[in-house]
């Protein structure tokens, strides 16, 4: 069975009313009804070899939103995209040099909204291994992959809580190596967990 009809079958097979899952940040009672929120997709590029690992970015200082952190390449849908899975493979283009010919896209998983007020669509797909990726100077400081075991192993997925703005925020995050996976990215990455129920 090849990487991307496993992934594929893990993402059908699993009953949406069976799964608990993470839909977005503290922020969401206190969204206005008139307040925009932005479509945005991620990919989640999965490297197709012996143990699959899971491409992530560390976003540079400079950035407005979510500076410094680890994160799917990804961003909002512009009008140009036909949808969000066209977005989603243009920002990896963007960011980090992947080209969509070398995507195979396995599918949509569940929306997140980010306190930043994105409603974010990850989107599943294999990649080749070891492709000549580069970073986008503006956007991009680096890339690293992540072995998807460890990433979907919810013995790695630690909640944790600061005080923002006056209240409590809880949150996740994932230690791998010296990076820290938290906030939007590992909300996403445990529903992914619990979605896939992944077995390596």
């Amino acid at each position: 069975m090849t990487l991307a009809k496993r992934l594929r079958d893990a993402l059908t097979g699993t009953s949406p009313d069976n799964v608990v899952l993470l839909t977005g940040d503290d922020r969401d009672s206190m969204v206005g009804p008139d307040e925009a929120i932005v479509d945005a997709a991620v990919l989640v590029p999965v490297t197709d070899r012996p143990r699959p690992g899971v491409i992530l970015t560390q976003r540079t200082e400079q950035l407005r939103n979510h500076a410094g952190q680890v994160a799917f390449p990804g961003g909002r849908k512009e009008d140009s995209d036909a949808d969000l899975i066209a977005a989603a493979l243009r920002e990896a283009q963007e960011e980090i040099g992947l080209s969509p010919s070398d995507v195979e896209v396995v599918g949509l998983t569940d929306r997140y909204r980010t306190i930043t007020g994105f409603q974010v669509t990850p989107v599943v797909a294999v990649v080749p291994p070891d492709l000549p990726l580069r970073a986008e100077p503006g956007e991009v400081d680096s890339i690293f992959e992540v072995p998807l075991d460890f990433l979907l192993d919810t013995a790695n997925h630690v909640q944790a809580t600061v005080e923002w703005q006056g209240r409590n925020r809880h949150y996740y995050e994932i230690l791998w190596e010296d990076r820290r996976i938290w906030g939007a990215t590992a909300a996403m990455i445990v529903n992914l967990s619990r979605r896939l129920q992944w077995a390596s």
